[in-house]
C-alpha cells in the first residue's frame, strides 16, 4: 500500500475520500477499554454512536451492532442516497437505507463500505498518533473491483503492481490518491474473507513495534510482525474482539534497495 500523509492533521475531503473511519462492536465498554489503552483514545457520544478524540479531534466511531464486525471507512459523497442507488445500479447492494448524509453499500466483491456527505469545516484527525493513516479493499476480484469504484466514484485507477505476482492498484480522485486495491493472492488464507484493511498512526517516540506489543497486553493478536517498507514500519494486528487493522510509523522509512523486493514495489509512490 502507498501511504499519502495528510498535513495539516485534518483529512482531505476530496470527492471519495476517507473521512470517517467506524467498527460495529457489541461490547462498547471492552472496546473502548482496548483502544483507548492503545491509542490514548478518549470518547465523546452522539446520536449516531460513541466518537473517538485524540487531541479533541474526531479520529472514529463506534456503533453498537449485534457482533464485533470490521473497520468501515466512510468515502467522500455530495450525495448519499444517489451513491447508493447508483452502487445498486453497477451491481452493489445497500446495507443499509440511505439518508441524507450517508449511506452503506456491499461492492460486487462482498466489501461493507460507507459513503458520508460532509460539510466544509468538517472534523475528521488524520497523521497523528492514533490516528487515520491509509486504507486499502482486499479482494479477490480486482478486475471488477477497480471497475465498480472507477464507475461510482470517478476514480482513476492506476496499477503499481506487475498484475500477477503483485496486483495493487491505487485509487485518485481529483488528482489525490485516496486509497489502495489489493488482490488477495496465496499470502492470504482460503478461509480470510475480502475486507477493508485501515491503517491508523503510531507516533516516531511512541513506534510501530512498542504499538505491538501493547495490542498483546491488552489481548489482541499480531497477525504480522512489525516489517519495514518504503513508507514506513508497519505490523497488522486485531483487537480484543477479533477486528482487523494495521499501524504504521511513516517516519521509519527503509529504502527499496534494503528491502530487496523481488517484484515492483507496492509501498513506492
Amino acid at each position: 500500500m502507498t501511504i499519502v500523509p495528510n498535513s495539516p492533521a485534518l483529512a482531505d475531503l476530496h470527492p471519495g475520500a476517507p473521512v470517517w473511519v467506524q467498527l460495529p462492536v457489541d461490547d462498547l465498554q471492552a472496546t473502548k477499554d482496548f483502544y483507548a489503552g492503545l491509542f490514548s483514545w478518549h470518547y465523546a457520544e452522539d446520536g449516531a454512536g460513541t466518537v473517538a478524540m485524540v487531541d479533541n479531534l474526531p479520529v472514529a466511531g463506534f456503533w453498537p451492532h449485534d457482533r464485533h464486525g470490521a473497520w468501515v471507512p466512510y468515502l467522500n459523497t455530495p450525495h448519499a442516497r444517489a451513491t447508493a442507488e447508483k452502487a445498486q445500479a453497477l451491481g452493489g447492494r445497500i446495507a443499509r437505507e440511505p439518508t441524507e448524509t450517508s449511506t452503506l453499500i456491499v461492492e460486487p466483491g462482498g466489501v461493507l463500505t460507507g459513503f458520508r456527505s460532509v460539510p466544509p469545516d468538517w472534523l475528521f484527525g488524520t497523521d497523528g498518533h492514533g490516528m487515520y493513516a491509509w486504507a486499502e479493499l482486499n479482494t479477490r476480484q480486482g478486475e471488477v473491483t477497480d471497475e465498480f469504484f472507477r464507475q461510482l466514484c470517478g476514480f482513476e485507477v492506476v496499477q503499481i503492481g506487475d498484475g500477477l505476482t503483485l496486483d495493487y492498484t491505487l485509487w485518485s480522485a481529483a488528482g489525490h490518491t485516496v486509497l489502495g486495491r489489493q488482490e488477495m493472492g496465496r499470502a492470504f488464507p482460503l478461509s480470510e474473507p475480502p475486507h477493508w484493511m485501515v491503517y491508523f498512526t503510531a507516533a516516531p517516540e511512541i513506534g510501530t513495534d512498542s504499538v505491538a506489543a501493547r495490542v498483546l497486553e491488552l489481548g489482541g493478536r499480531v497477525t504480522v510482525e512489525p516489517y519495514d517498507t518504503t513508507v514506513g514500519r508497519i505490523t497488522a494486528v486485531t483487537d480484543h474482539a477479533g477486528a482487523v487493522f494495521s499501524v504504521i510509523d511513516p517516519s521509519r522509512k527503509v529504502p527499496l534497495e534494503e528491502i530487496g523486493a523481488p517484484v515492483d514495489d507496492p509501498y513506492d509512490e
